[in-house]
């Protein structure tokens, strides 16, 4: 019988974001991707979404290295903090190992991993596997799907991937070597991007998108043009770059560029208007980006004046929707005309439709299929393409976070799970659990009333009255009575309890927490966080 390979998905199943799986044989693991989510609304404070790393640190002497699919921080963005408990090596394409150096750098961790470069269509001996880098296109380049030679055949992951016919650097996706591997050795499992199962039809290619750019930019005669799209989208850049060209405008960046290699950002202010094109970062309505920064009218580098054109070239990452909105009521408010997606074909998703599902399933004729990389009613879409390729039904598991999976000469099974929650990070911390963050919400949606209670533990008596404090419950100046009243309710309650022996302060905090609390929901029929503190003299 031939080795068992486990696989196990530490996230990326039921969110967009913190994708990483691990793939195991012989007792050797091999990570695939280790990427970030970014917060929702209702994660107050938090930075970043990490996957729960338990599993890899609980077998960190059996870790033999990760494998990076791609560049973009949901599949790179976690690395420097796996880095802190396992020093493996790192294999990528040198484009996705440069986007990943720089946080590992930032974390003071170059230590700790080695960068080993592939190149298109390389096979490389990593543990227990052969792992082949095939070429994919997406909206970063030099993107790759995994083939895994495995004891239990290949296992296929097709990392975020598009079938783009007409790319920009011309490197389309190589669906003649997943046909052959499906034909040479069968491909007993595929684990396949989901991002877009809803989406019927197929990607429109990215070079698309350079048409529609000049048109804009012809458009925008005699005004200066901002263009924002995501910083790792080279092929994006590129074609901002094309179309300001071609309708003789020079280029200028909100970011730092080598003297002489473009105009310099503090140069426009000398150009006429119809010839300027600025490419800037801050798609996602990032606080700090440069973006973000015309809209509050804070950027240091350039001004937006009324009248100038900014276009968003990306689509707000889910979470990201209120941001962005912001984001584009400042421009507004600054007498700008904002052109974005919703008008104008000037974004096209690098994550490939329905059609393109199909394709890859119908080439890849895997013998059991896992939809992964999305939320859950995406895996569900997924899981039904795949069966009206011909997938049976009982070859297709929709997992979860935390499902780990054996594939033997019995074939594909559930088994057992591994840790799979979310690991909150707020500026370098990154152990902020639910707790906190229950607390947090709790802080904003209900405030905090604190009452200060002096007792002298001698002559078993308050030595002065209960002090109430208060932020987001009530406004203090306004409710002078309301704070004096609950005062008196817990003097009450303190003296009571004094009265009857008690001297331990956790013991009094508890019975004015419970009288504060009591008072605050009648008269109120509030919530917020009671938080009583005993002083002794």
């Amino acid at each position: 019988m031939a080795a068992p390979v486990r696989v196990s998905f530490l996230g990326g199943l039921g969110e967009i974001g913190r994708n990483c799986a691990c793939i195991e044989q012989d007792g050797r693991i091999v990570v695939l991707d280790c990427g970030v989510m970014f917060p929702d609304p209702l994660m107050p404070g938090i930075d970043l979404v990490l996957p729960d790393f338990g599993y890899l640190r609980d077998h960190a002497d059996q870790v033999e290295a990760v494998v990076l699919t791609h560049g973009h921080e949901d599949h790179t963005g976690g690395l420097a903090y796996l880095l802190r408990e396992v020093a493996v090596p790192v294999y990528g394409s040198a484009l996705t190992l440069g986007l990943a150096r720089h946080r590992v750098e930032e974390a003071g961790l170059l230590e700790r991993c080695r960068f080993v470069e592939v190149t298109d269509g390389e096979r490389r001996a990593i543990g227990p596997f052969e792992v082949e880098f095939v070429p994919v296109t997406h909206s970063v380049p030099n993107g790759f799907a995994l083939a895994f030679h495995t004891a239990q055949g290949v296992i296929l992951h097709s990392g975020d991937f598009k079938l783009d016919l007409q790319p920009v650097d011309g490197r389309v996706t190589d669906l003649a070597r997943i046909g052959r591997l499906a034909l040479d050795e069968g491909i007993r499992l595929l684990l396949a991007d989901s991002t877009n199962a809803e989406e019927p039809g197929f990607t429109p290619s990215e070079s698309s998108v350079g048409a529609v750019l000049r048109q804009v930019l012809a458009g925008a005669g005699g005004r200066r043009v901002v263009v924002a799209c995501f910083a790792s989208h080279l092929h994006r850049v590129q074609q901002i770059v094309d179309a300001a060209i071609a309708n003789g405008r020079k280029v200028a960046t909100l970011v730092r560029i080598p003297e002489g290699s473009l105009v310099d950002i503090s140069e426009v202010g000398a150009l006429p208007d119809g010839e300027v094109c600025v490419v800037s970062t801050g798609s996602q309505g990032e606080p700090l980006s440069a973006l973000a920064l015309l809209a509050a009218g804070e950027n240091r580098l350039l001004q937006l004046r009324p009248g100038d054109v900014v276009v968003i070239s990306a689509h707000p990452i889910p979470g990201n929707e209120w941001a962005v909105g912001r984001v584009v009521n400042g421009l507004h408010r600054r007498g700008a005309e904002v052109v974005h997606t919703g008008q104008v074909p000037v974004h096209v998703s690098g994550h490939a439709r329905q059609g393109e599902l199909q394709t890859l399933l119908s080439v890849a004729q895997p013998e059991w299929f896992v939809p992964v990389h999305g939320e859950y009613r995406h895996l569900v879409h997924h899981a039904r393409l795949a069966r009206t390729m011909g997938v049976p039904e009982d070859r297709i598991l929709v997992c979860e976070d935390g499902d780990s999976l054996v594939l033997d000469d019995q074939g594909l099974r559930r088994d057992g799970s591994v840790p799979s929650g979310f690991l909150y990070v707020d500026g370098t911390v990154g152990d902020v659990g639910r707790g906190v963050l229950r607390d947090r919400r709790q802080l904003a949606e209900e405030g905090v009333v604190m009452v200060v209670v002096t007792v002298d533990p001698h002559l078993g008596e308050l030595a002065a009255p209960p002090q109430v404090i208060t932020r987001g419950w009530v406004y203090a100046p306004e409710a002078e009575e309301l704070l004096e009243e609950a005062s008196a309710v817990v003097a009450k309650a303190v003296e009571e309890a004094l009265g009857e022996g008690a001297r331990d302060a956790e013991a009094l905090q508890r019975t004015a927490r419970r009288a504060l609390g009591r008072f605050v929901g009648e008269r109120t029929r509030r919530r917020p966080m009671v938080v009583p503190v005993v002083v002794t003299v």
